[in-house]
């Protein structure tokens, strides 16, 4: 793979438009993680709410149910049953889900880089090496791991909610709302999940595109959104880094997009011909 020069030669460099991630990706991602989410939440809400009307006037009691077990323990005992369910249809979606998300992040950020280098004169075709497969795999298995966690995270929290409804002695209402208030969360989580692993899907993929066509330094570009932005990356703006070895922030080496809810950028630089 080589950048073939197709504009006249100029002596400086050539800064190119960086390649950001695709906001529909991201959306589609969120909204396939939000049905999983809606549908496994509605399923243990008409479970529980069935159970507690069948046990409420037990629950404040420590006899025994029909199965020799009080009504918290029989609310608990349907608690992990629900999250075995969940956990498990779960773990049988996250692989496809998460090969589509990947896929898609990898061709769309090839096919905005290649928009990008033919904008300026270079053209280039890419395919599937050894390192990008890697990078490739490596987000595949983030993905998959990461959707996994959303099923285990809501139904941890959801047995919580219930344990101390029963605790307090709240009733069905009380419980209901605060279930409604773990859904709020945990749909957070997966718009966190869907902004946040398209950001650091493209950054990667693009850091090892740039390394395959000899591109060894860029700009790092502020996304200037979000309330509260690292005054580390803001102070970067502007400034040009070692593709190789990323730049030194807060302790650490990294490149635009690879935090947490990091929104940066990098702009590739192309040394100017003499």
């Amino acid at each position: 793979m080589a950048l073939n020069r197709l504009l006249p030669r100029k002596p400086r460099d050539v800064v190119l438009p960086a390649v950001r991630p695709n906001a529909g990706l991201t959306v589609a991602f969120r909204k396939k993680l939000d049905a999983l989410v809606a549908q496994m939440h509605a399923d243990i809400v008409r479970k529980v709410t069935a159970a507690w009307k069948a046990k409420t006037p037990r629950l404040a009691q420590d006899d025994d149910g029909p199965q020799g077990k009080s009504a918290a323990m029989y609310l608990r005992d349907e608690m992990k049953r629900l999250g075995r369910r969940w956990e498990s249809r779960f773990d049988t979606a996250a692989p496809e889900l998460a090969a589509w998300f990947s896929k898609s992040a990898f061709e769309r950020s090839d096919a905005a880089m290649r928009r990008i280098l033919d904008d300026a004169g270079f053209s280039v075709r890419f395919s599937l090496s050894p390192t990008a497969n890697d990078v490739l795999q490596a987000t595949i298995g983030e993905q998959i791991d990461l959707i996994s966690n959303l099923a285990a995270e809501h139904v941890t929290q959801v047995q919580g909610a219930v344990m101390r409804s029963v605790q307090s002695g709240r009733d069905l209402g009380a419980l209901t709302k605060d279930l409604e208030a773990r859904l709020g969360i945990t749909r957070r989580r997966a718009a966190l999940i869907a902004r946040d692993q398209n950001s650091k899907a493209t950054a990667t993929i693009t850091r090892v595109r740039q390394q395959e066509l000899g591109i060894t330094e860029a700009i790092w570009q502020h996304s200037h959104g979000g309330k509260h932005p690292r005054p580390s990356h803001l102070a970067a703006d502007g400034e040009k880094y070692d593709i190789a070895k990323g730049m030194y922030l807060d302790g650490v080496w990294t490149w635009p997009g690879r935090e947490v809810n990091c929104r940066c950028v990098s702009r590739s630089v192309i040394p100017g011909f003499d």
